[in-house]
């Protein structure tokens, strides 16, 4: 079986930092993919590569059928869209629309998968089908989840996908994976807090709704530490809080909105944090004179790996760097993926790629910073991974 290393990529390595750079310099964000999407479109057609567009709006899926006979089909999967941030760096590929930036990384995503696709399609030597699927608006607008909604998998029958991101301080050279639960699922909720409000200086004529919310702001950070079991984990962070007028603090504000996220990694403790927030916000209002309109919204699903892809996952990656630098039982990550939605109707596995750390000129930036950039230098090996994890799913006649 031959073993494809980033080395062997290495005379790529110029064309696919021109790509990846030019679609850093020019960010799209949820749904607005259309130069990104073009620009994808155009080189899997010119490598021969069948496309479909239009899912989710700016979604693309090119197809590849192998040069031998075989059935099975596996599904290969990359996000494309940007963040709403305004960058900060100074080099000359940064963004050029304001407070838009490839900050989690989505542009190297695109582009080691394009880069794979292009040898791929070159040289065809494997047994089955790919599709390469081109995701629109990963960061919070679920574009997964809508590509499934519009047909993904009955237009594009896959046994198995996989999907795979960066990692900053993770060294290059190195990859991380576990079976099971491995991101969270990422919820959000609100909680509003009624009572009559009045003058600052006399609560007493009135129910003080900032005094309520202020206990609740406490008491939710006990939901984890007194109800989720010690060796369980989960996160509930308050992000936003509003009330009152600038011009008028000497007024109690009739309502206080407290808005926040919450991450878990299985049904059970989801389920818990939705009904005790709703619980403890109920409660603190009553004793407090006030009423509490509770809201949870569920967003993406637990990102949890199936075993057998897992361990594909796992050879592949030691057949790109070696099996001493890919660590198969990474601690579970608190962020949050909606790659997590393709896992809930097909088996696969996620893997992280390692960015590197504060080795590289510029240190280490993490993804959502105004500072972060992709590692042009792990493009080749994030290609090369996927070339292997085709060879290992069919490089044999099903």
């Amino acid at each position: 079986m031959t073993r494809y290393t980033p080395d062997q990529l290495a005379a790529d390595l110029a064309d696919l930092t021109a790509i990846r750079r030019d679609i850093h310099r020019h960010p799209e964000t949820a749904f607005e993919e259309e130069r990104t999407s073009q620009i994808v479109a155009d080189k899997l057609t010119s490598w021969g590569i069948e496309v479909h567009r239009g899912l989710a709006k700016t979604g693309v899926v090119g197809t590849l059928k192998g040069n031998r006979p075989g059935q099975k089909t596996i599904g290969l999967r990359a996000d494309m869209d940007a963040l709403h941030l305004q960058e900060k760096n100074d080099f000359a590929h940064a963004s050029v629309h304001a407070n838009k930036m490839h900050a989690c990384g989505h542009d190297g995503h695109t582009t080691m998968l394009l880069g794979a696709a292009r040898h791929l399609a070159a040289a065809p030597d494997f047994a089955g089908t790919v599709h390469f699927i081109f995701q629109p608006a990963e960061e919070g607008l679920g574009g997964a989840r809508v590509m499934i909604e519009e047909g993904l998998f009955e237009k594009f029958p896959c046994d198995t996908v996989y999907g795979m991101h960066n990692m900053p301080g993770f060294p290059v050279g190195q990859f991380a994976i576990r079976t099971g639960p491995m991101l969270a699922a990422s919820d959000s909720w609100e909680v509003t807090f009624k009572g009559t409000g009045g003058h600052g200086a006399m609560p007493e004529r009135g129910t003080d709704p900032t005094f309520v919310a202020a206990q609740f702001i406490v008491a939710v950070q006990a939901i984890v530490g007194r109800n989720v079991a010690s060796h369980q984990s989960a996160v509930l962070s308050v992000g936003h809080i509003a009330a009152g007028t600038h011009g008028s603090p000497n007024v109690i504000p009739s309502e206080v909105l407290i808005r926040g996220t919450a991450r878990s990694f299985s049904p059970a403790v989801r389920s818990l944090l939705e009904r005790r927030l709703a619980e403890v916000a109920a409660g603190i209002a009553q004793a407090g004179g006030c009423e509490a309109v509770s809201k949870y919204f569920r967003r993406y699903p637990p990102l949890v790996n199936a075993a057998e892809q897992t361990a594909i996952a796992v050879q592949a990656a030691a057949m790109t760097v070696g099996a001493e630098n890919v660590e198969s039982n990474v601690t579970p990550i608190s962020g949050a993926e909606d790659f997590a939605f393709m896992l809930e109707k097909k088996p696969g596995a996620y893997i992280m790629i390692g960015n590197g750390g504060d080795e590289q000129p510029r240190g280490c930036h993490h993804v959502h910073t105004p500072l972060y950039d992709f590692n042009d230098n792990i493009l080749t090996m994030g290609a090369a991974y996927w070339r292997n994890l085709v060879q290992l799913e069919l490089g044999d006649a099903a």
